[in-house]
C-alpha cells in the first residue's frame, strides 16, 4: 500500500512542476511581448524622452566682431576679462544655492556701489524669508489661510497667494535689517538665481584678482556650478582720457549681459536664436549690423543626472567670433576733423551757438570718410565748458540750409523751363509787392541784370526769388504788384526737384534712425515760396546736404552714403584682416533727369564761388590749390535751441557745400554752424578751409610714405641681388 502511495507521489510531483514551468513560461512570453511593445512600437518616444531629461544642448555667447577703420585700424575691440560663474541646475535648491553663495561671499569681493545698487527691494525681501523661514511664516495667520482654502486654488496658485501675503508683511526695518557681509551674499546669490539652467551666469567680471581665481580654482569641488572662465567687454580704441570718444554716438552700444535682450525685441531675437542674457547692439552700427557682428554660439550638450546636476559636457560646434566691419571712415581724418570743429567752437563767444557739423563724402562712391559733429554743454560737477560728441547730429538734426542750396534751384529752373542755357539773364533788383514787405538781396545795392554764374557766385537771392515766381506761374514782377503765384504747384515742384538731390528725403545711409527734417506743408503766404528758393523754409540734415552736393559734383547720381565698406571674416591674427565675406560698393539711388550740360554749367558757377574774385567764398576758402568749388550759405532762421530766449527769435545759420577737386572729385563736404547772432562771421567757411586741407594733407603724406616704403623694398632687393653676386664671385 505504502508502494502505491508512493507511486503516486511520483507521479504527481513532475505534474505540478510541468504546470510551474508552464506558468513562468507564459509569464516570460506576456514580458517578453511586453518589451517588444515597449521597445518597438514606443521605443523611439522613450529614446526622445530620455534625451529631454538627460542630454540638454545649450548654447554659449562668443565675442562680437571688432569694427575697424578704411585702413585697419581697429575702432572697436573686445578686452577679455576674468569672470567666476555659476551654472544653475535643472531643478533649483535655493539652500543649496545660498550655502554656495555664502561660500563664495567669503572668496570674492562683491561690495561695490554699483553691486549694491543692482539689489532690488524684491531681493530684499525674498532673501529676507530664505534666511528668516520662522519669521516668515508667522507672518500668516491660520486666519489667512482659512480665507485663502475659502477661495478653492489649487496649490500653486495657494502657495503663490500664501508667499505673496507674506512679502507684503515684510517691514522696512527687517527688509533694510542685512549686514554689509549679508548684502555681499545677497548680490552674489541674486546674480547666480537671475540665471538660466544650464547657462553660465556671469556673478563677477569686473576686477577679479588674481587671490580670487586662485582659491576658487583649489576649491571648486565645494562649490557646485562655480567656474572660472573668460569673459570680454566692448572697448573704444580711440577713447580718451576724459572719457570722450570720436564717433561714439555713430559707433553705438551694446547691452549688457544683466539688461540683456532688449524687452521690445525680445521674442524676436528669440526666434533667431538668441538667450534672453545675450549681450545685442542697441543702436546706431552696433544694432544696424548686429546679424554681422554677432558670431556663432559654441554649442555644448550637456549629460545630467536625475538630480539635474551636470555629469559631462560635451562640445558639439566650437564658437566663432562675429565678423568685422570695416568702415568708410578715415580715423586720422576723422580725430583731425573734430579737433577743427573744437578749435572753432572754443573761440566763438556765441551765447547760442552750441554746435556745429561736418560731413565728408567720396562724391562717387558714397563712402563717407569723416562725419562728424561737436555740442558744447556745460559740465555740472566742474562748471567747465567740454565739448562732447554729436556726430548723429549730422543724421537726427535739420537746419535751414540758406544759399548753399541754390545750385539745386538753378538746376530745377533749367528742368521746368524757367531758364534756359541761352536766357538765363534775370533783373537783381528789390522786390515789393502789394502788402508785402521788400524782399532784395544781401547787397546794399542790386545787382541788375545777370546770369546764373553771376547769380551764383554772389549768391543772388532775388535771382532766385524770380525763379520760384516763374515756376509758381507768375512770369513777370510788377512792381507794388500782386505776387500771384500758385502755392501749391511752386512747392511741390520744387520739393521734387529738390529730392533728386537728397534734399528733404532719406539719404539712404546704413544706420537707424535718420531724420528727413521739416517740409510738406504749404506755406501761409507766397512770400514764403521764394524763401523756399533760397534755402530759408524747408530744413535739411547735414547729411543730405553732402548728398546733395555730390550729386552735382559726379554729374548728376545720387548716391547712397555708408560707413561700412567691408565686411570680413574674424582672423586669428592681431594685425592681418580676415578675408572679405561683402564689399558696399556704390549704390546709385536715382540720376537727374537733367541735360549734362546744365549740370556742367551749374559746376561752372560753383567754381566761381571759391575761385573768383567776387565769389562769396574767394576770401575765406584760401587752399585754392585744392581746385575747390561750392556753395556759401546763410540762413535766417528761429531758434529752438535749449538756451532760454525769447519766443520768435530769429539766428542765423552758417553753412557750406563744396567738393574738390572740380575737375575730378573725390571729397565733398557739408558744413552747418547753427544760431549765430551775426550773418557776418565766417567760422563755416574758415572750417571748410581747414577740412579740405586736412585731407589733402594726408593724401600727400601717405602718398610720401609709400613711395618711401617701395624705394626701402627697391633698395633691399638691390642689396641682395649685390649679395648674391659677391657670394658667387668668392665661390669661384
Amino acid at each position: 500500500m505504502e508502494k502505491k502511495n508512493k507511486k503516486k507521489r511520483k507521479q504527481f510531483i513532475p505534474v505540478r512542476i510541468n504546470i510551474i514551468f508552464f506558468v513562468v513560461f507564459l509569464l516570460f512570453s506576456a514580458l517578453i511581448f511586453r518589451l517588444g511593445i515597449v521597445q518597438i512600437v514606443y521605443g523611439e518616444n522613450y529614446k526622445q524622452e530620455i534625451k529631454k531629461t538627460n542630454d540638454v544642448t545649450i548654447q554659449l555667447p562668443v565675442p562680437r566682431g571688432k569694427i575697424l577703420d578704411r585702413n585697419g585700424y581697429l575702432i572697436v575691440g573686445n578686452k577679455p576679462l576674468n569672470a567666476i560663474t555659476y551654472t544653475r541646475p535643472t531643478s533649483i535648491d535655493p539652500k543649496k544655492m545660498l550655502e554656495v553663495a555664502e561660500t563664495l561671499a567669503e572668496i570674492i569681493k562683491k561690495d561695490t556701489k554699483e553691486d549694491f545698487k543692482a539689489i532690488t527691494e524684491r531681493d530684499r525681501k525674498d532673501f529676507w524669508i530664505l534666511t528668516h523661514p520662522e519669521k516668515a511664516k508667522n507672518k500668516v495667520t491660520k486666519q489667512d489661510e482659512e480665507e485663502l482654502k475659502k477661495k478653492k486654488l489649487d496649490k500653486k496658485d495657494y502657495d503663490k497667494e500664501l508667499y505673496n501675503l507674506t512679502l507684503e508683511r515684510i517691514t522696512e526695518k527687517e527688509m533694510n535689517s542685512f549686514s554689509k557681509e549679508k548684502l555681499e551674499v545677497l548680490a552674489i546669490f541674486r546674480e547666480m538665481l537671475s540665471g538660466y539652467p544650464l547657462t553660465p551666469q556671469i556673478i563677477k567680471n569686473k576686477n577679479v584678482e588674481k587671490e580670487e581665481i586662485a582659491v576658487i580654482g583649489e576649491n571648486l569641488e565645494y562649490l557646485p556650478g562655480v567656474d572660472i572662465t573668460t569673459d570680454w567687454e566692448r572697448f573704444n580704441a580711440y577713447k580718451q582720457k576724459d572719457g570722450f570718444s570720436p564717433l561714439a554716438s555713430i559707433l553705438g552700444k551694446i547691452t549688457t549681459s544683466k539688461e540683456g535682450l532688449p524687452l521690445e525685441m525680445a521674442e524676436y531675437y528669440k526666434a533667431l536664436g538668441y538667450s534672453r542674457n545675450d549681450r545685442v547692439g542697441k543702436s546706431y552700427l552696433e544694432y544696424q549690423y548686429e546679424d554681422v557682428l554677432r558670431g556663432k554660439k559654441e554649442r555644448i550638450s550637456n549629460i545630467m543626472n536625475k538630480s539635474g546636476e551636470v555629469v559631462d559636457s560635451v562640445v558639439l560646434s566650437k564658437g566663432k567670433r562675429g565678423n568685422d566691419l570695416v568702415l568708410s571712415v578715415d580715423m586720422e581724418l576723422q580725430q583731425k576733423v573734430e579737433e577743427i570743429i573744437t578749435k572753432t567752437l572754443s573761440h566763438l563767444s556765441q551765447p547760442y551757438l552750441d554746435r556745429t557739423f561736418v560731413t565728408v563724402m567720396n562724391p562717387r562712391t558714397g563712402e563717407v570718410l569723416a562725419i562728424a559733429g561737436k555740442l558744447r554743454e556745460k559740465n555740472e560737477k566742474t562748471g567747465e565748458k567740454e565739448y562732447n560728441d554729436f556726430a548723429l547730429g549730422n543724421m537726427i538734426t535739420s537746419y535751414s540750409m540758406g544759399s548753399a542750396v541754390k545750385g539745386a534751384m538753378v538746376l530745377t529752373g533749367y528742368q521746368t523751363g524757367a531758364i534756359s542755357l541761352g536766357n538765363s539773364v534775370i533783373r537783381d533788383e528789390p522786390l515789393k509787392f502789394k502788402d508785402t514787405p521788400s524782399k532784395k538781396s544781401w547787397s546794399t545795392s542790386a545787382f541788375g541784370p545777370i546770369d546764373d554764374l553771376y547769380a551764383l557766385k554772389r549768391s543772388s537771392n532775388v535771382y532766385m526769388f524770380k525763379l520760384a515766381m516763374r515756376i509758381g506761374g507768375q512770369e513777370y514782377y510788377i512792381p507794388n504788384g500782386p505776387l500771384s503765384i500758385d502755392k501749391v504747384k511752386a512747392v511741390d515742384t520744387l520739393r521734387y526737384n529738390f529730392a533728386q538731390f537728397g534734399l528733404g528725403v532719406k539719404t539712404g545711409i546704413d544706420l537707424p534712425g535718420e531724420q528727413i527734417g521739416y517740409g510738406g506743408n504749404i506755406p501761409d503766404f507766397a512770400g514764403n515760396v521764394l524763401d523756399f528758393g533760397i534755402g530759408q523754409f524747408d530744413t535739411y540734415t547735414p547729411l543730405q546736404l553732402v548728398q546733395y552736393i555730390s550729386t552735382i559734383a559726379n554729374g548728376g547720381y545720387r548716391i547712397q552714403p555708408h560707413l561700412v565698406k567691408e565686411i570680413r571674416e574674424p582672423s586669428d591674427k592681431i594685425k592681418e584682416l580676415g578675408p572679405v565675406v561683402k564689399e558696399l560698393g556704390p549704390n546709385i539711388l536715382n540720376k537727374l533727369n537733367m541735360k549734362e550740360d546744365w549740370i556742367t554749367r551749374v559746376q561752372d558757377g560753383l567754381k566761381l564761388v571759391v575761385n573768383d574774385r567776387n565769389g562769396t567764398g574767394f576770401n575765406y576758402i584760401k587752399n585754392k590749390q585744392y581746385k575747390i568749388a561750392g556753395k556759401t550759405g546763410t540762413a535766417e532762421a528761429l531758434y529752438d535751441g535749449p538756451v532760454p530766449h525769447k519766443p520768435g527769435m530769429m539766428l542765423w545759420n552758417l553753412t557750406f557745400a563744396g567738393y574738390a577737386p572740380y575737375d575730378d572729385p573725390e571729397i565733398a563736404l557739408s558744413v552747418v554752424v547753427p544760431w549765430s547772432t551775426t550773418d557776418q562771421m565766417h567760422a563755416n567757411l574758415d572750417i571748410a578751409d581747414q577740412v579740405f586741407k586736412a585731407y589733402f594733407d594726408l593724401k600727400k603724406k601717405r602718398e610720401k610714405n609709400d613711395v618711401t616704403t617701395i624705394k626701402k623694398v627697391l633698395n633691399l632687393k638691390d642689396s641682395m641681388k649685390q649679395q648674391e653676386k659677391s657670394d658667387e664671385e668668392s665661390a669661384e
